[in-house]
């Protein structure tokens, strides 16, 4: 069973001289489909196999939620139980806007990444914490994971596997999935401010 992500875009508005409120824009679901492992353990700490510094994991719910998500964080609540969901957090697009996405992950991948050799060149095939082949070839235990130090090269057979150390923009690409939320947010935030408007996500499995 894999992890998914649901969430929306927020934007904070003024109210004749009181606390500004939070407001819901748009559904993430219209903006982001994909379930991308590095850009969830990035972004939010979720299923970080990567292994990077995440930019905003395990916020919880903001106090001052809008009430539309709040209802549908009660309505989800109520169907799937309180552990139905989890990774609940949020970020702002100032601090997306901040993002170094040429920092590296902390360690390397825990997945060693594979390449087969083509006409023209290394073509990777995937990337995995486990496999047969390469237990074997190096005298793994079923199930036995390690970490490998960056660099790390082993030729079995015709695939070339090799331990990795991922950039942010590896994960989160500048073409990607991720580019009609960036977008989204950036439209508001010309209106109201870098600040004031943020993503909330939460993850079920």
């Amino acid at each position: 069973m894999g992890t998914d992500i649901s969430g929306f875009l927020e934007y904070r508005v003024p109210r004749d001289g009181r606390e500004p409120s939070w407001r819901a824009a748009h559904e993430l679901g219209y903006l982001y489909g994909g379930r991308d492992y590095d850009a969830f353990g990035c972004l939010f700490g979720v299923r970080n196999y990567a292994n990077f510094r995440p930019l905003a994991a395990g916020r919880g719910l903001p106090a001052d939620l809008s009430a539309a998500v709040g209802a549908r964080i009660a309505e989800l609540t109520e169907r799937h139980g309180e552990d139905g969901l989890h990774g609940i957090t949020w970020i702002t697009w100032a601090e997306v806007e901040a993002v170094d996405w040429d920092e590296p992950a902390e360690r390397p991948d825990s997945r060693l990444h594979a390449y087969r050799r083509t006409p023209d060149g290394l073509r990777m095939t995937g990337k995995a914490a486990w496999s047969r082949a390469f237990a074997e070839a190096v005298g793994l235990e079923r199930g036995e994971v390690r970490e490998w130090p960056e660099g790390g090269e082993w030729l079995v057979g015709d695939t070339l596997y090799r331990s990795v150390t991922i950039r942010r923009r590896d994960a989160v690409t500048g073409t990607g999935e991720w580019q009609p939320v960036w977008r989204a947010m950036k439209e508001l935030a010309a209106q109201h401010g870098d600040d004031n408007v943020r993503l909330v996500v939460w993850f079920d499995d």
